[in-house]
């Protein structure tokens, strides 16, 4: 079977980046996934300063097991200041080639805006340093303040169907990259 590890790079209680995560998630185990969500508010995570050991840190222990045990991930993250979060970036600084490397990754953005690609580019970019498959299919949710209803579904029928999308390619992709059955 097919595991993924999901994160989302924003601290905020109400966060649009963890209900885009978790629909994100539902739709992986649909098809026949195992998926495991991580949710970084409750983590106590350090900031990264470059060395391996954080041995008073148990989460980074916790983070860096659950990726590297997973065949893909799903990564999404607020667009602060026309990239990714810091929270985002330093969860992935804290890992490293034996985490990520030959992982297949699917990446979603969340904007206060207009949709656009910075961000999403930007964590390709981060990615492709260190040796992580990431799937063509993207989703960036614009005006993520009117874009869910009250039960945190998506309100737009053609984003959900891109976000169905999305799911299958980073099932299908992760099989065959990975060699699961």
């Amino acid at each position: 079977m097919v595991k993924f590890v999901g994160i989302a790079g924003s601290l905020r209680p109400e966060s649009y980046s963890q209900l885009a995560l978790g629909l994100a998630g539902d739709r992986l185990r649909a098809l026949g996934a195992e998926v495991e969500l991580l949710d970084l508010r409750q983590m106590n995570l350090p900031l990264c300063h470059g060395g391996k050991d954080y041995v008073d840190y148990p989460d980074v222990e916790r983070l860096r097991q659950a990726f590297h045990e997973a065949d893909g991930f799903v990564l999404v993250t607020p667009e602060y200041h026309g990239s990714v979060s810091g929270v985002l970036k330093n969860s992935l600084d804290l890992m490293s080639f034996d985490q990520l490397d030959g992982k297949v990754a699917g990446l979603i953005s969340i904007l206060g805006g207009q949709s656009n690609s910075n961000a999403l580019n930007d964590l390709r970019t981060i990615l492709r340093w260190v040796h992580t498959w990431v799937i063509p299919e993207q989703v960036a949710i614009g005006q993520a303040w009117k874009a869910f209803d009250d039960q945190g579904k998506l309100l737009d029928e053609k984003l959900s169907q891109r976000l169905d999308a999305f799911a299958q390619s980073l099932y299908d992709n992760t099989r065959k990259l990975r060699g699961v059955d």
